[in-house]
């Protein structure tokens, strides 16, 4: 069978994936007789620390690191970073539990039910869960104890009990929404160089000392990582369904069976221009009318439609792509919008028409009446549909036996590759996030094949790019190492390479910089000077694309000068920006209104981060002066140490 957690949907597969965790708590809850006991299975793991009477244990802290290492080339000397990072999270989620609990604020198992239905509704389809065999299976696949999930769901539940008395009563004032809605919409434009990192390389030269002394100062710090040697068998898109003929008849009896399917009702091909009237008074109403009859007169005058909808029109979605709506079928407009566009002919410009939205010119550009879609106009899309449908259920099929055959008798993948019609693949060696043979880089397979413990063993069916299916068996593990010099010391010589030639850029823009403020805040003489380009952004604001720099987070620095400010460096990879603020364009706060609640949402949400950072933070100090919190940083330090000799 394909693997249980593999749905037939990608996004779904991905969401029961990512999910794991919680839905094991929430199956807890329902499914495991004595819920709420308070034994544990943790009496030999080391205790980093303890909260009143709970403790975490080295074991916890291990889990939440492998996650967070998990795919990811981090040298082990890193572990000193991310360690008491996790340690840290579980200890103020422990520590909010405790205090909830001292306020007296007692969970039960309906509200820890409750809170997991609320985080993912997608898995209570109907108020039941997936079944007990899927509980287990989660279990299982994760080594977690019933004990250590009915923990954690008591856990969470307790947080937002607490968090939802800590930001009780959370507001943004109008000021505030005003000040975000300016931040966010003033719009500014630079003039900037670019002096680029590549173009300094030349000038570097890395002497095989250096090498040699940043290999001895830093040698721990390059490993080469864990590979597997394996065999593949893929199952392609392409190649299992060139068996899938159908012959004319098949398509025409399934053209019978679905008529109504190919049925085409009355439609028109329309584009607009919309003059937007709603919430605004009759005054501003008598002035928007002009405006709309002006167009409708520049239009009848020849005007170009499709840059006036672009340039005027209220409905920015259809404006992008000059007024369009494309077909159009009755029912799916307000009806004097559809009574307008029926009623014209192919090519012909309505009148001012006046929908509860406003005023629309309204062209309609092609009319097509209610048709039976003919056979032979239908057949390739009948062909495409029924080879589709069964391409997948033939795939999922031969996914299923190929991976029952390769259970059966691993050694044979060769003879049940060419029995079964499917690609095979010897892989000698590879490693995490290495492009792989006919599927290329996969998180998905590498998760399976880095799972596989032992020879001989099987990854489920995985579902990779290009729509191909792999399955593979593993040869052999050859585990991760100290790297020799040899190895890596191309990579060595780059990296020193790179971090002199940053240096030697930011040095030289930062001269660049006082000599354009020399020159009187002239950066196109001052470039001229040196033989470098100028160039000109156009407008945009905090959350945009800058062409040539890239995003606008980098130039923030920008909002805060007035028009005429040379300011720099900025350092992006690739290169350092010397820029000039040339203009500011201040917000249109006639879009206030319509902007507010979405504001106001943002706004609450980062209050609500930080309030909840500062409570975490209170809590933890008071909880430690009162000895409830103890963190030992001796466990701790074995931890990481741990790691660093692994």
């Amino acid at each position: 069978m394909f693997d249980l957690f593999r749905s037939r949907e990608k996004s779904t597969r991905y969401l029961l994936g990512g999910l794991l965790m919680l839905v094991a708590i929430s199956m807890v809850i329902t499914l495991i007789p004595g819920f709420g006991s308070s034994g544990g299975g943790r009496a030999n793991d080391q205790i980093i620390a303890e909260i009143g009477k709970e403790v975490v244990t080295m074991r916890e802290v291990q889990m939440g690191l492998n996650d967070t290492l998990r795919g990811k080339n981090i040298p082990n000397e890193l572990i000193s970073v991310y360690a008491p990072q996790i340690v840290n999270q579980v200890v103020i989620e422990r520590a909010n539990a405790y205090f909830a609990k001292e306020l007296g604020y007692a969970v039960t198992d309906a509200d820890v039910a409750r809170t997991i239905q609320l985080m993912v509704p997608q898995l209570f389809e109907g108020g039941k869960f997936a079944g007990k065999q899927v509980y287990e299976q989660f279990l299982a696949a994760n080594n977690t104890s019933v004990t250590e999930f009915e923990r954690q769901a008591r856990t969470k539940a307790s947080l937002r009990r607490l968090q939802g008395v800590v930001l009780e009563g959370m507001v943004a004032t109008p000021e505030e929404v005003e000040r975000e809605f300016r931040a966010r919409n003033e719009m500014i434009k630079l003039e900037f160089v670019k002096l680029d990192t590549a173009k300094v390389y030349s000038e570097i030269k890395v002497s095989q000392d250096e090498i040699n002394a940043h290999w001895t100062a830093s040698r721990n710090s390059y490993r080469i990582q864990e590979k597997r040697a394996f065999r593949m068998l893929v199952i392609d898109e392409q190649k299992a369904g060139e068996a899938l003929k159908m012959t004319d008849e098949q398509l025409l009896q399934f053209y019978n069976a679905n008529k109504e399917n190919f049925r085409t009702p009355e439609r028109v091909k329309v584009r607009h221009i919309l003059v937007k009237t709603m919430e605004k008074s009759k005054e501003e109403e008598e002035k928007l009318n002009k405006k709309a009859e002006d167009l409708l007169k520049q239009i009848r005058g020849g005007a170009d439609f499709a840059g006036l909808a672009k340039k005027n029109s209220d409905d920015t979605v259809s404006a992008a792509k000059g007024g369009d709506l494309d077909w159009v079928a009755r029912g799916q407009t307000v009806k004097a919008f559809e009574d307008a566009a029926f009623s014209l002919k192919p090519k012909q410009i309505s009148d001012l028409v006046k929908t509860e939205f406003g005023y629309h010119i309204i062209q309609t550009m092609e009319k097509e009446e209610a048709r039976l879609k003919p056979f032979e106009q239908a057949k390739g899309e009948i062909q495409k549909e029924l080879q589709k449908s069964r391409l997948y259920d033939k795939m999922q099929a031969l996914g299923d036996q190929t991976h029952a055959a390769l259970l059966k008798n691993p050694a044979a993948s060769e003879q049940i590759a060419q029995q079964l019609n499917v690609i095979h693949v010897k892989v000698e060696k590879a490693g995490r996030g290495d492009p792989m043979p006919q599927i290329g880089a996969s998180v998905d397979f590498d998760d399976a094949l880095f799972d596989l413990k032992k020879k001989g063993d099987v990854t489920n069916v995985v579902a990779t790019a290009g729509n191909k299916l792999a399955i593979a068996v593993l040869d052999d593990v050859i585990p991760a190492r100290q790297a020799e010099l040899g190895e890596v010391e191309h990579q060595i010589r780059q990296s020193i390479t790179n971090e002199r030639a940053q240096r030697l850029v930011t040095q030289r823009s930062q001269e660049f910089v006082e000599k354009a403020k020399a020159m009187g805040g002239d950066l196109r003489k001052a470039a001229a000077a040196l033989k470098l380009e100028v160039k000109t952004t156009a407008d945009f604001g905090r959350d945009g694309q800058v062409e040539g720099i890239g995003s606008a987070s980098y130039l923030e620095e920008a909002f805060r000068h007035d028009v005429g400010t040379v300011f720099g460096p900025v350092n992006v990879t690739g290169g350092s920006f010397v820029c000039k603020v040339i203009a500011k364009i201040p917000p249109n706060m006639s879009k206030l209104p319509e902007m507010q609640f979405d504001i106001l949402l943002r706004l609450k949400g980062r209050k609500a981060q930080e309030r909840r950072d500062l409570f975490d933070d209170g809590l933890l100090h008071y909880l430690r002066q009162k000895g409830v919190v103890k963190i030992h940083q001796d466990t701790v330090k074995r931890l990481i140490d741990s790691y660093k000799g692994s």
